[in-house]
C-alpha cells in the first residue's frame, strides 16, 4: 500500500532529496537537523524525507 504523500513527489525528487540529505548531513548537527532544513526546501515534512531516507 503506497501512502497519498510519498505518490505528491515524483521519484526523482525524492532521489534527490535524498542525496541532498547524505550529500550535507555533514553540514549540519544532526541527520534530523538535515532532514529538518532540506525538506522544508522541497514542501515536504521531516518526517517524510526521513522515511524516504530509510527506504533508500
Amino acid at each position: 500500500m503506497t501512502s497519498k504523500t510519498t505518490n505528491k513527489f515524483s521519484a526523482e525528487v525524492r532521489e534527490r532529496a535524498v542525496r541532498l540529505v547524505l550529500d550535507h548531513e555533514g553540514d549540519y548537527p544532526s541527520r534530523w537537523t538535515a532532514c529538518q532544513s532540506i525538506s522544508a526546501k522541497i514542501g515536504c515534512s521531516a518526517h517524510t524525507l526521513l522515511d524516504w531516507l530509510k527506504k533508500a
